[in-house]
């Protein structure tokens, strides 16, 4: 048996991240897909909106790059769970829970643009790997010390 969802929509509003109480990250959010079809009445797209829950890396990718109105496409199953509201009410809610969060639009232009992390030392921002001092590697090789 298979259970496995694939979503693309747009996000109703920003994300909200919470944490349990060992710590892990949930981060919940709706996304708003419309149908593929017309309704005979209106000639409209009608919407569904999708209540998703993403944990851990998911959660927390989702929360620092995902707002409100952005496209977003999911990935993972859906989840039906049985619940008693405050009047004692027995309840059942769908939701989706994402096992990866893509971006389904290019970023904003009125967002900056991420800052690049420079490295402070080695090559290629890894310790340890940096080149001898005064090394150019843009200058043509001497000859010397060369064993071809």
């Amino acid at each position: 048996m298979l259970n496995h969802i694939t979503l693309m929509g747009r996000m109703v509003r920003d994300p909200e991240l919470r944490s349990t109480q060992s710590g892990t990250p949930v981060c919940s959010f709706t996304l708003a897909c419309d149908r593929d079809f017309k309704t005979k009445d209106s000639g409209e797209k009608e919407t569904d909106f999708i209540d998703c829950v993403a944990w851990r890396s998911t959660a927390e990718f989702v929360s620092k790059y995902f707002t409100k109105g952005r496209m977003m496409a999911v990935t993972g199953r859906l989840q039906i769970r049985d619940w008693v509201d405050k009047e004692k009410n027995k309840r059942r809610s769908a939701e989706i829970l994402v096992d990866n969060a893509y971006f389904g639009d290019s970023k904003p232009k009125d967002e900056p643009p991420e800052p690049v992390p420079v490295a402070d030392e080695g090559f290629g921002g890894f310790p340890g790997a940096g080149l001898p001092p005064g090394f150019d590697p843009f200058s043509a090789p001497s000859g010397e010390g060369i064993p071809y």
